[in-house]
């Protein structure tokens, strides 16, 4: 599920962010952006998704030490 996300927060950017996210503010944001332009909104579709994996690995390794 981690590269469907990857590869379509580069393709439909919104969509990306949305499997992620769900409705949040973030997917707003990614909307405005990719409606100003692909290319910001594919970066930051791609920076949102690739920093909830890296939070979700950081929680995991905290869970794990406690």
């Amino acid at each position: 599920m981690k590269l469907v996300r990857i590869l379509l927060s580069v393709l439909v950017p919104p969509v990306g962010v949305f499997l992620t996210y769900g409705l949040s503010s973030t997917l707003v944001i990614n909307v405005l952006l990719t409606i100003l332009g692909y290319v910001p909104g594919m970066i930051h579709g791609l920076w949102a998704v690739l920093k909830h994996e890296e939070k979700l690995k950081y929680e995991e390794k905290v869970n794990q030490e406690v």
